[in-house]
């Protein structure tokens, strides 16, 4: 009878409760004893018991890095999942299950950035606003609007986004939201831009059918004048060129491009010093293609480059680290394969601490605006 009577009650008694404690809501409901209630107020008042429970990815609702889901009023940072795969047409696309990935095993990562002295969870207000929706998920010039639209109420409020795709074409959607909007106070966005490859393809119009593809975004942002290319860096290409001039675009639009084997000559210090030059005053927007990294690191991305060793993690975190303390508007990582992931979901990991860097940068000047 007890079972029969949970059952019939459950909406009503979801409706007065917080989402996160659950598990032991659900423990309460079967049992009716106080006891639970003891242990439930136990374990959410003591830090380390809770830290210990938070860190097990398989127990509770998954949330982005066990935010809350909320909405982004009155909130300084939104955690944002684009499951969006049509605008790269060249490989298998399941790039859309990389949200759902990541809220996975999101909390198996680190709640404390040691590097910078602190808890970016307490330094700032950080909801997971949920997926932006696709009712037309095939059609991407259609999704590619609905990121706009999506990101530009989040715009509205304050909140600076920080995603988790998704192909790279998200980035247009996003970028079209924030270059020369609220957050930017009018101002265009300027990229730190790690990837394998330029995205700035202009020799033909479309992608397999996509005009605001993957490859396009970096071209029509700056047509558009949402992006800055002369104080936008674009670093660690290294793609396999199918044409001699596959870097042109970038140069002629103004992009300061440093290829891999330009990196791997010049070293790590030198171009932490040219970023920080380039982009220093400016509004910047982060994006981050996994496929910058070496495959032994990434294998779960949509566009495999195996032929030139890839930045290594700490490579990828010091180039991040090099706009620490500048006006960072916003950021995503895209083109995970969850499919194509290891075992260990390596590249989703990986793809979790990129996005903990961008977090904690985001939650430090929050703390410092104070």
């Amino acid at each position: 009878m007890v079972f029969i009577f949970v059952l019939l009650n459950w909406p009503e008694i979801l409706a007065t409760q917080d989402v996160v404690n659950l598990p032991m809501l659900y423990l309460d409901a079967f049992s009716g004893s106080n006891t639970n209630q003891r242990i439930e107020d136990h374990l959410m008042t003591d830090k380390h018991l809770n830290s210990m429970m938070e860190n097990l990815y398989w127990w509770g609702i998954p949330t982005l890095f066990r935010c809350t889901n909320d909405e982004a009023k009155n909130k300084d940072i939104a955690l944002v999942g684009v499951p969006h795969s049509t605008g790269n047409g060249t490989t298998e696309r399941d790039q859309h299950l990389g949200p759902r990935a990541l809220r996975n095993v999101s909390s198996v990562g680190r709640r404390m950035h040691s590097d910078f002295q602190l808890n970016p969870w307490e330094a700032a207000k950080i909801v997971d606003v949920g997926d932006v929706p696709f009712p037309r998920a095939n059609d991407n010039e259609d999704c590619i609007e609905q990121i706009t639209r999506f990101f530009g109420k989040i715009d509205e409020t304050g909140a600076r986004p920080v995603s988790i795709g998704g192909d790279h074409s998200i980035t247009g959607g996003i970028v079209q939201a924030l270059g020369c909007g609220e957050i930017t106070k009018g101002e265009p966005v300027c990229f730190l831009h790690l990837d394998a490859h330029s995205d700035v393809f202009t020799k033909v119009d479309h992608f397999l059918g996509a005009k605001k593809s993957a490859a396009h975004w970096g071209a029509y942002l700056a047509d558009q004048g949402k992006v800055d290319p002369k104080h936008s860096m674009q670093i660690g290409l290294r793609g396999h060129a199918r044409t001699l001039d596959w870097l042109e675009p970038s140069y002629e639009y103004g992009y300061n491009v440093v290829t891999m084997k330009e990196f791997r000559k010049r070293g790590l210090l030198d171009v932490v010093d040219q970023i920080k030059t380039v982009l220093a005053g400016r509004p910047v927007y982060i994006t981050f293609d996994l496929d910058c990294l070496d495959p032994t690191i990434a294998p779960g991305v949509a566009n495999i480059e195996a032929g030139e060793k890839g930045f290594d993690i700490d490579e990828a975190i010091s180039l991040l680290q090099a706009v620490r303390g500048m006006n960072i508007v916003g950021g995503d990582i895209v083109c995970m394969m969850p499919t194509k992931d290891s075992p260990n979901q390596i590249t989703a990991l990986t793809a979790t601490a990129i996005m903990f860097e961008m977090i904690s940068m985001i939650a430090e000047n929050v703390a410092t605006s104070k």
